[in-house]
């Protein structure tokens, strides 16, 4: 029997092929079942080829390391069918592994397939092994080579398909290059070389280095351009999926600055899809307000490895963007790049500007209620005693203060439809005014934009007057009329409705007997709640009430419909 050895570096080189393959492996089987379709298929049988081409290298270069002690060549045809027992059975294995309808016992299946196609493959491989010996084998470590091949295919599976990262990932890949390498030596330790007479030679057949370097070399530049086209594929996905979303992405380089914007981070941004720009033109882009903010806080960011998430105002059509990133370390703890998104929150912003001027506009409405109410309880309650006072009988009582609440009534039942922001003096007059005969009353003035305390004030007033119009004034006579005119004048720094109520035909007995709750009732409103002016003057055409009122320039939230 012929002893036989491996050369260390041989045997060092197929390790890393091994593990390289096993980490391409692992990659790659993550596009298989991130893809749907054509493109499933393609990245499976990408998948299977490094698998397969990786362990049939590592194989390759194992035997070119071997020394039988004679020279050594072998069968090409044998040869290329071990790699395609190596890709083959990993093809299989991978399609049923990514399937969503694969169980445990369907991936443990695969595994042992995989498994037998390998230690296939290594015994095909040595099959065509042509040397001055004849190739046999202990069964037992025969046996075991098989086992050892498919606990590394089972658990590569089962690997790949836990989506492991980082440095889990690593150690998966190493775990399964080893496992992989062990099962080659394993079976290589079950040959057994018996010399044929007459041709064996007695000196070491020369270890073929460029062989296997060459063959190494291509196997690791196939399993690069793979990952690379991995890598490429993910990349334009997240990419994809970001554009779909209305997210550019952005990459800056910080040695020099240099900025690179993916076309939807350009369209965000304002640029055209040829159109390049370096940091500080970026800048030159924001608000000036935000400007130093922004740069403040993406140095920071680079300083300490923090998250950059900032938002900024662009200077030209005043849209909101939001930029957030983080820095990329090298191996000397140095940050080399900065890569980020960029999103337009303009539609955020102005829902959330709108958001909150409607919290404080609620807020408002809600102390303006708590004081109307506080307000309009002390009204009821002064009306009642003041009607009180004056009423010579519960019916007539019962008649006055019944009218003045529906007056009061009537006012907010005006405002409500309003929201509660004001309402317009004709508005107002027509509700106040409507149980007067229309024949004997004239208005005159255009409309006016009333506040919630004026519109009540002036609603009481007009109520109050009225009825007194149609109890002991102008309206009880059957010639009396009256007219109500007003104007607004207005100044650089103040407004004023100046308003005059004039009955026509009363009867200058109860003109000059007006001082009555209904009198103070009016002049209270106007000059008390309104801080405004109010006169009652009796001329030879009737009784005249001019009233001024206030009105700053600012009315509020209530503005009068076109």
């Amino acid at each position: 029997m012929v002893h036989h050895h491996h050369s260390p570096v041989f045997v060092i080189l197929s390790l890393v092929v091994a593990v390289l393959g096993s980490w391409t492996a692992l990659d790659l089987f993550d596009r298989v079942s991130g893809n749907f379709g054509r493109a499933r298929s393609i990245w499976l049988v990408v998948a299977a080829l490094a698998m397969g081409l990786s362990i049939w290298s590592m194989h390759f270069v194992a035997m070119l390391g071997f020394d039988p002690g004679s020279a050594v060549s072998y069968d090409p045809v044998l040869t290329v069918a071990s790699l395609a027992l190596a890709i083959g059975a990993t093809g299989i294995a991978f399609r049923v592994a990514a399937s969503e309808q694969a169980d445990k016992r369907r991936v443990g299946a695969a595994g042992i397939l995989m498994g037998a196609g390998i230690c296939a493959m290594h015994y095909v491989g040595m099959a065509a092994l042509r040397t001055a010996a004849s190739l046999g084998y202990d069964p037992t470590l025969v046996i075991l080579s098989l086992l050892v091949a498919i606990g590394a295919s089972v658990t590569a599976l089962f690997v790949a398909r836990s989506e492991r990262r980082g440095w889990s990932r690593v150690a998966a890949a190493g775990l399964l290059g080893l496992a992989i390498v062990g099962m080659h030596y394993t079976a290589m330790a079950a040959l057994r070389l018996v010399p044929i007479q007459g041709t064996l030679t007695a000196h070491s057949g020369a270890m073929p280095y460029p062989l296997a370097f060459g063959v190494a070399g291509t196997t690791v530049l196939i399993l690069f351009l793979a990952l690379m086209a991995s890598l490429h594929d993910k990349r334009v996905n997240i990419i994809a999926a970001l554009d779909a979303g209305g997210v550019g992405y952005w990459e800056l380089d910080l040695r020099n600055w240099r900025l690179h914007i993916s076309p939807r981070g350009k369209a965000v941004v304002g640029l055209s899809e040829d159109e390049t720009l370096t940091y500080a033109e970026v800048l030159e882009r924001i608000a000036p307000v935000n400007r130093d903010e922004v740069d403040a806080r993406l140095r920071d960011a680079i300083l300490t490895g923090a998250d950059y998430d900032v938002e900024f105002q662009l200077a030209g059509d005043g849209r909101w963007l939001n930029a957030r990133g983080r820095a990329i370390a090298r191996g000397g703890g140095g940050r080399m790049r900065m890569v980020g998104v960029v999103i337009d929150v303009t539609d955020r912003r102005e829902a959330m500007n709108r958001i909150l001027a409607s919290e404080r506009r609620q807020r408002l409405l809600v102390d303006e209620l708590n004081h109307r109410v506080k307000n309009t309880l002390a009204t009821v309650q002064s009306i009642s005693l003041h009607t009180a006072r004056a009423a010579a009988s519960t019916e007539a009582f019962h008649r006055s203060f019944e009218g003045r609440l529906m007056a009061l009534s009537a006012t907010h039942n005006v405002l409500a439809q309003h929201g509660w922001e004001g309402a317009g003096l004709l508005e107002i007059l027509g509700h106040e005014l409507a149980g007067l005969p229309p024949e004997r009353v004239t208005l005159s003035g255009g409309d006016v934009a009333l506040g919630v305390r004026q519109a009540l004030a002036l609603g009481m007033v007009m109520h109050e007057l009225a009825a007194n119009a149609l109890r002991h004034g102008a309206l009880r006579q059957p010639d009396g009329r009256v007219s109500v005119s007003w104007a607004l004048e207005e100044s650089q720094s103040s407004h004023a409705l100046v308003l005059e109520w004039r009955e026509i035909g009363v009867l200058t007995d109860f003109a000059a007997g007006q001082a009555g709750f209904g009198s103070r009732l009016i002049r209270r409103g106007i000059e008390g709640e309104l801080e405004g002016e109010v006169a009652m003057v009796h001329g030879p055409d009737g009784l005249v009430w001019r009233m001024m009122v206030p009105i700053t320039q600012d009315r509020g939230l209530f503005r009068l419909e076109a």
